[in-house]
């Protein structure tokens, strides 16, 4: 499993990587939200800190583990370039199996 957190930053650097693909290329596309659908689980900390984290399940991991619970979440993101506000324009070649 991994944190959502570094779910999220594992997208924005593929992101990242298409829109550097797109600036060379004729056709680019503006990219519109991104939606994520996950299961996750959330784990509540027995410590003094009370921490609560948030793992996603990779694909076929059970979800059901001590003192946790599996949850399934989408998230809209807006992609948004930091100094102009803008929507990114990306670019990049099919992988395997996409649509």
């Amino acid at each position: 499993m991994i944190e959502l957190a570094e779910m999220i930053a594992q997208l924005r650097t593929e992101l990242t990587a298409a829109m550097s693909a797109a600036r060379d290329e004729e056709l680019r596309f503006e990219l519109g939200s991104v939606e994520l659908e996950a299961e996750f689980v959330v784990e509540r900390s027995g410590t003094a800190e009370g921490r609560v984290r948030f793992w996603v399940v990779e694909a076929g991991a059970v979800g059901h583990t001590g003192n946790s619970t599996t949850h399934r979440v989408t998230l809209t993101l807006e992609p948004r370039l930091r100094d102009s506000g803008a929507r990114p324009r990306v670019s990049g070649e099919q992988a395997e199996r996409e649509r």
